[in-house]
């Protein structure tokens, strides 16, 4: 009915604040080595040239003893909607000190549980995984049998168990085989065009 039209006063002095984190996305990094490193040190440099979209937090420089704060580190995940996991790809897995992050960081209460009022839902969630073989490798008729779906498949259900909204993974592959600045070149331009679409 028109004669019940409710008009909002809002003060001369109110101020609306409006969280950029939550515009960018936060790259977590974890490799043991990054001196050593040819793609993922690359990635870093290209993912600072842009502060205003990427927050990079590189876990073995953050916890070189491997003592991860466990409250700093949930506090800075409740900042962001869009959060990747950058990692090099070994033995099958993520490196140690992300698996002990993802061990201490998602905590019953905060993460998960009736009480917890998961914080990580509905934030999205992708991996950005450099690989030293080639893609041809995996899958059914390749020598490592799996595909990197199958071989992820643990990231991808333990972010779907925290109601998080887990994307599909980026990958680059042949880092054993070719570390020429082409191939570089390429791999950068294709995680940032992935990290543009997300």
């Amino acid at each position: 009915m028109a004669g019940n039209i409710h008009k909002l006063v809002v003060p001369a002095n109110f101020v609306f604040e409006i969280n950029n984190d939550q515009m960018k996305t936060l790259i977590i990094v974890a490799h043991p080595n990054m001196s050593e490193s040819v793609i993922n040190k690359r990635w870093i440099e290209e993912l600072n040239k842009f502060p205003e979209k990427y927050t990079v937090h590189q876990l073995a420089e953050v916890y070189p003893d491997g003592k991860i704060d466990v409250l700093a580190e949930q506090k800075l995940i409740e900042q962001y909607d869009k959060i990747v996991f950058q990692f090099p790809y070994y033995w099958f897995n993520c490196p140690a000190l992300l698996k002990k992050w993802l061990d201490e960081v998602l905590t019953h209460g905060w993460a998960y549980g009736s009480k917890s009022g998961y914080q990580m839902q509905g934030k999205k969630i992708a991996l950005a995984i450099s690989l030293g073989v080639d893609e041809d490798e995996l899958g059914k008729s390749g020598k490592y049998k799996y595909t990197l779906d199958e071989l992820t498949r643990p990231f991808e259900l333990s972010f779907e168990y925290v109601k998080a909204n887990y994307q599909p993974p980026f990958a680059f592959y042949g880092m054993e085989y070719n570390v020429s600045e082409n191939h570089i070149s390429l791999g950068v331009k294709l995680y940032m065009e992935f990290l543009a679409a997300m």
